[in-house]
């Protein structure tokens, strides 16, 4: 059995996030998702999310790719994750390129996947602070 294992926030899930889910479940048989807990996003990455860390667990559990979601608590525990869930692949959008290689060494495929180009969680919460004409 290969497993797959991708990392994110999945805040204000959209249909480019289900389309990063399928192809990184597409990689093999078993998709583990790590999701960033709450703390992690304020500390490390400075972002606050519109849902919490257990309303967004509950939707990515929701959806038929996913079969495990675990917490992503710090950067460093990628290297711990992927002998912790006997993973083969990771999976990440192509934003990161090159920013995981060093699990390589670890004896883990790392793919890149392509983002869909016209959305984003960011482009979304943009979108809503610009008041449309009547």
């Amino acid at each position: 059995m290969k497993r797959v294992i991708t990392y994110g926030t999945f805040d204000l899930l959209h249909y480019g996030h289900i389309h990063l889910l399928r192809r990184a479940r597409a990689l093999g048989d078993y998709l583990v998702v790590a999701l960033s807990t709450d703390e992690f996003n304020w500390k490390e990455k400075r972002k606050t999310c519109y849902f919490s860390y257990e309303q967004r667990k509950i939707l990515l559990e929701s959806i038929r790719y996913v079969d495990l979601v675990i917490p992503e608590t710090g950067w460093e525990q990628k290297r711990t994750d992927v002998y912790e869930y006997h993973i083969n692949i990771f999976a990440m959008g192509d934003d990161w390129r090159g920013k995981f290689d060093f699990l390589k060494e670890e004896g883990v495929e790392v793919v890149y996947l392509p983002r869909t180009p016209e959305i984003s969680t960011t482009q979304i919460k943009s979108d809503l602070h610009v008041k449309k004409p009547e």
